[in-house]
């Protein structure tokens, strides 16, 4: 996101205890974690995520804001709580930017100019998820303006005399898309100051991102966008072949397969959720769902019902015709929508935890899903509607951790296909 920008459920008391003592800052570290720092990479087969030969399942949340939050070192107490509450509540993936382009506390100053106090703060984001026990999905790139996105990589390019039209320019104009495999080196290539480990050799990196919610308004039909992955991919693989690659999509059909366009929330974007899915660097697929926002105005249950359609079909469509694993990279509800209360809220969270855990358990296909968005106290300038402390959320804390255990333990029950 980013752009402009049910049932509550207890958890064991014993659970409950721990979990409270961990999110409060009393949980001893040394003992009383159970995260281990990430070992070998997340890899897929089939349809399933496997890791060290094993299926991996997860429970994960988004924090597109802990780079730039940790930039300044001052302030990197807040990426250290939300990653111990998070494993507390037995959270294993993160979602995160390893992007900031132009403008205020940028990481890419000019095209190939980097700030090295700002590549530090990505650096201790990594260093204090492997401590953790933290896997991270890092966006290398923004569809929005917010952090620069594709716009300003396009005003660069203006800026050089290039002759470019507009920001959908950014996925057919040479000069630049190579800014933008210059950044992708740039970043895979990064040594962790911390870790002293490249970024392409680090396994508590779960995957990369090609660019966050891709979207292009010159070609509603996805073919646009698709030219610009068949190049990019591959590139990236060319470099880290060690991790997994997505796109970063939201899940809007596009021209491919006409008939899945009656699952779109009435429009399409420029992206194809099977084509640019198909492309074989492309390892698993990802899907967003804000109908809050794509199909405002309806009830609370009209919008619970677009959004298992859309589950729904995209488990399906990643099963039978990608044959790849899906990954629900983002989901929330936002204190902005009218009638909003917590036990909406978790009542809505429940529901999708079900679906995930349902879809999960029949085959494995449906690997996790990253909540939007997990903050730590204190970020208030931060706040978009979705934002979920933990420490001062309990019920829904709850929530997310009774997710944790169920896709756990479901995990152990799977086997991983021949």
């Amino acid at each position: 996101m980013v752009m402009a920008t049910f049932k509550n459920v207890g958890i064991h008391h014993g659970l409950a205890v721990v979990l409270l003592l961990a999110l409060a800052g009393c949980w001893d570290e040394a003992a009383g974690t159970n995260n281990i720092p990430p070992s070998g990479f997340v890899r897929t087969r089939n349809t399933q995520f496997v890791l060290n030969g094993s299926p991996f399942l997860f429970n994960g949340f988004n924090s597109y804001w802990m780079m730039t939050v940790a930039s300044q070192p001052s302030e990197r107490h807040k990426v250290t709580d939300v990653f111990r509450q998070a494993a507390a509540a037995g959270l294993t993936v993160c979602r995160t930017w390893a992007f900031s382009d132009g403008g205020n506390q940028a990481l890419q100053l000019s095209p190939g100019v980097y700030s090295e106090p700002v590549f530090q703060g990505l650096d201790f984001v990594i260093s204090e998820a492997k401590k953790y026990g933290i896997r991270l999905i890092l966006a290398l790139s923004n569809n929005y303006h917010d952090y620069g996105g594709r716009a300003q990589y396009v005003n660069w390019a203006r800026a050089a005399g290039v002759p470019v039209e507009n920001e959908d320019d950014f996925y057919t104009n040479a000069v630049v898309k190579a800014y933008y495999k210059n950044h992708v080196k740039k970043v895979l290539t990064r040594i962790n100051s911390f870790t002293r480990v490249a970024y392409k050799d680090e396994p508590t990196i779960m995957a990369w991102e090609l660019m966050n919610e891709p979207r292009c308004q010159a070609d509603y039909s996805g073919k646009t966008v698709n030219g610009w992955i068949q190049e990019m991919a591959p590139y990236v693989k060319s470099i880290d072949n060690n991790h997994l690659l997505t796109v970063g999509m939201e899940g809007f059909y596009g021209d491919s397969i006409p008939d899945r366009k009656q699952y779109n929330p009435g429009y399409q974007v420029g992206t194809d959720f099977i084509s640019n899915h198909m492309i074989k660097e492309i390892d698993f697929a990802t899907i967003h769902a804000y109908a809050d926002v794509w199909v405002s105005g309806q009830s609370d249950d009209a919008q619970m019902t677009f959004v298992q359609r859309w589950m729904t079909s995209h488990w399906t469509d990643s099963r039978t015709i990608l044959r790849k694993p899906l990954v629900f990279a983002e989901f929330g509800k936002s204190k902005k929508d009218p009638g909003y209360s917590t036990t909406v809220r978790d009542s809505f969270l429940n529901s999708v935890y079900t679906s995930i855990y349902n879809f999960a358990k029949n085959g494995g296909t449906l690997g996790g899903g990253l909540v939007w968005q997990i903050m730590a106290e204190g970020m208030d300038s931060y706040f978009d509607g979705y934002e979920i402390v933990l420490s001062q959320d309990p019920s829904t804390t709850n929530v997310i951790a009774q997710q944790s255990n169920k896709m756990t333990a479901l995990e152990h029950t799977l086997t991983v296909p021949l």
